[in-house]
């Protein structure tokens, strides 16, 4: 089982928009996927119609009192299916804290979920905190988007400095653009300057579309109502780009 964890320092910068369509696409060809909505926005659950509440909440979970298992649901599309949010998890670092090992819990309580599920991905909040420190444990990769901006790039150079000061030796950075407009010579240039710096960076790249920004109206990945649209055609090949370099 591979775990994905879709993460950046910064809000608003596509991170739930790509879970989902990333778990999609790799849903669709057979993989058994999991998202694991651990933002306690709860936009992930939004987007799969599936109501952002956990019995026992984040406490249970992270205490083993209540095993994931039990609190997945399935989702309307075959081989997808969603462990929704909690507004409890707005309570994660604390809930870590008072557990031996914190760094470790997360990537304890997804071991139990190998034997049903092919690929986590982990729709992480927005922070530098307890919660990103186990995520950094617990994932195989750190899928991370940038729009191609000034403040959106010097929180990559954050978090990678961040990775080499903790030694997180296991912890596999690879960024990809995501809402790129490439009229924009800005755009253009960052894109540019990214490539030279960060050599794990994908090549595939996700435009700003309107049919990305309609997931809040029809609550459910591009490929299941636009999928012959440009955004929905980036994010199968950003799926495929991905899919070989983590080899699944």
């Amino acid at each position: 089982m591979k775990i994905l964890a879709l993460y950046s320092i910064k809000g608003g910068v596509g991170k739930t928009s790509s879970a989902v369509n990333l778990a999609y696409c790799a849903a669709n060809t057979g993989l058994r996927t999991l998202v694991w909505d651990l933002d306690p926005q709860g936009a992930s659950s939004y987007y799969f119609r599936i109501k952002p509440k956990i019995k026992g909440g984040g406490k249970d979970l992270i205490s083993g009192k209540r095993e994931l298992d039990d609190s997945i649901k399935g989702t309307d599309f075959e081989n997808l299916d969603l462990l929704p949010a909690d507004f409890s998890f707005r309570n994660f670092d604390l809930l870590l804290d008072d557990k031996k090992n914190p760094t470790k819990q997360l990537k304890k309580r997804l071991t139990s979920l190998s034997k049903d599920h092919d690929l986590v991905f982990l729709d992480c909040p927005p922070s530098i905190s307890l919660l990103s420190e186990a995520v950094f444990a617990a994932a195989d990769f750190l899928l991370t988007p940038i729009i191609p901006t000034t403040l959106s790039l010097r929180t990559l150079e954050q978090l990678s400095e961040f990775i080499a000061q903790q030694e997180l030796s296991n912890t596999t950075l690879v960024p990809f653009f995501s809402m790129v407009d490439r009229r924009k010579s800005l755009h253009k240039d960052i894109m540019l300057q990214v490539q030279e710096d960060y050599p794990s960076l994908l090549s595939t790249t996700v435009p700003y579309a309107s049919e990305i920004e309609r997931m809040g109206l029809e609550r459910k990945p591009l490929g299941a109502y636009s999928a012959k649209s440009r955004a929905a055609e980036a994010y199968r090949a950003l799926w495929q780009e991905i899919a070989l370099r983590i080899r699944v």
